[in-house]
């Protein structure tokens, strides 16, 4: 179980760390790369006629601006496709990316997060191979358990608080 983490430009790397970090807390095995769907169309293409015969599960494409990479590779590709819109210094705050992402033509899905959801994204991969994979699943169960343990912490903290 491997999940791809493909993006534009290096300048998407602090929002797509973010799944980088999640996954490998979760244990998942993550390849990682620069793949541009307008410098490198060539690439764009291997990477994503190829990704499931080198083992990948599931893969996450992060762009900004006229974000063609998550959309490109769900062309080609047949494994899941999470997009993760990424607000850059060429976007129009934000929503380019988000609604090149998330507009999709009907036989080519893009699963889509929030702008610079990346850590959502990696989640939601991991609930993908999960939905196969029972030492993921309990990972997954795990820390949604943490999760709320944390939100009923906080919820005592406040209430004590305020008394």
């Amino acid at each position: 179980m491997k999940v791809a983490i493909v993006m534009g430009s290096d300048s998407d790397l602090p929002v797509m760390q973010q799944a980088i970090d999640i996954l490998k807390e979760f244990e998942i095995d993550v390849e990682v790369d620069i793949v541009s769907a307008h410098r490198t169309p060539e690439k764009l293409v291997d990477f994503s006629n190829n990704a499931h015969k080198r083992g990948i599960s599931v893969i996450i494409a992060g762009a900004g601006g006229a974000a063609h990479l998550p959309g490109m590779v769900a062309s080609m590709s047949p494994l899941p496709v999470i997009g993760v819109p990424v607000k850059s210094s060429n976007s129009i705050d934000g929503w380019d990316s988000i609604l090149s992402i998330l507009q999709m033509p009907g036989g080519v899905p893009v699963a889509t997060v929030a702008l610079n959801g990346a850590k959502n994204a990696g989640i939601l991969a991991a609930q993908i191979i999960g939905a196969t994979n029972s030492a993921v699943l309990d990972t997954i169960v795990a820390y949604k358990e943490s999760l709320k343990t944390k939100v009923m912490e906080a919820a005592e903290r406040v209430k004590t608080s305020q008394q």
